[in-house]
């Protein structure tokens, strides 16, 4: 197992679209560079949605040649369908999120499909973006529960993460979309895909609806999966799936991972200038526990150490 680990920082995109203050193109592509300051190489910054659906993400074309640029740096756009695939492609992104929902309820709600309508068109997506080059990245989303109906069997996520392997998805995120999962299910999970695929080929997707996110990451990583979502202060919110609340801290991943052990090449003492602009914003609080215990060190006059 390698001991570096990967950051997709998600706030851009996942953290921002359920916010009901609209953020301007010119505040998300500065909160990008403060990110790319921090040392993130990897980030979502958009999807090609519908902006009567998502209003947030309207800008997507627009705010895209304004990200930072660098040979080390990974951009991925989430698309929803094969025209959102198709814009994200001449946007020029090298890599595609799809989005597979566990369930008929959470699929018509989130994509207006059915669940076998959704696979197939991931399938048919997946082969598309074959053809030009483009990587993918398919999120079984309500992997641990739907918002709908409920906890789903872990052999259900499991099949998907199959059937989109065997379309040629090159990654599969394993997306907690509520948080309502638990360590355990993690495992239950990740364990025999990961002998079967390898974990190298997952990413984990973490909401902190309930306080688990940290424990489900840290399950994850025991297991070997070095791919992990995040977003800056803990943004989040899915507009298709009450009661969802944030992504699980980027700043507290961070630490998570660092004091491990783990590499993650991203300075939390850097992430705190853009949550500070994503507070700013969003008009509202925002900040992982790790950032709350950097300043109390820092008001006893100690510099708090990360790793």
């Amino acid at each position: 197992m390698t001991d570096q680990a990967i950051i997709n920082e998600v706030g851009l995109r996942d953290g921002l679209q359920n916010q009901p203050v609209t953020v301007d193109t010119a505040t998300k592509a500065k909160l990008a560079q403060l990110l790319v300051d921090a040392g993130m190489r990897y980030l979502e910054p958009v999807s090609f949605v519908s902006p009567k659906a998502i209003p947030q993400m309207a800008d997507a074309a627009a705010l895209t040649p304004l990200l930072p640029q660098g040979n080390d740096l990974h951009y991925t756009a989430l698309i929803p369908n094969l025209k959102g695939y198709q814009l994200a492609r001449d946007a020029g992104y090298p890599t595609v999120g799809l989005v597979l929902s566990t369930t008929d309820s959470f699929n018509e709600r989130n994509l207006r499909m059915s669940l076998e309508q959704a696979a197939q068109s991931c399938e048919a997506i997946i082969a598309a973006a074959k053809a030009d080059g483009i990587a993918t990245r398919t999120y079984i989303s309500g992997a641990f529960a739907c918002p709908y109906d409920g906890p789903v069997p872990v052999t259900l996520p499991q099949k998907l993460s199959e059937r989109m392997f065997a379309a040629g998805s090159d990654e599969v995120a394993i997306a907690d979309t509520i948080g309502a999962g638990n360590p355990q299910q993690m495992k239950d999970i990740m364990a025999p895909l990961i002998q079967e695929f390898g974990a190298e080929k997952f990413y984990v997707h973490l909401h902190d609806t309930r306080g688990l996110a940290a424990a489900m990451a840290w399950a994850a990583a025991d297991l070997g999966v070095r791919r992990f979502d995040a977003s800056l202060g803990g943004l989040g919110g899915c507009p298709f799936a009450p009661g969802a609340t944030g992504n699980m801290a980027t700043e507290d991943l961070v630490y998570l991972l660092e004091s491990a052990g783990l590499k993650t090449g991203i300075d939390v003492q850097g992430l705190r200038e853009a949550v500070a602009l994503a507070a700013e914003a969003t008009q509202q609080p925002l900040g992982g526990r790790i950032l709350g215990w950097m300043e109390s060190q820092e008001k006893q006059g100690k510099t708090p150490r990360i790793g």
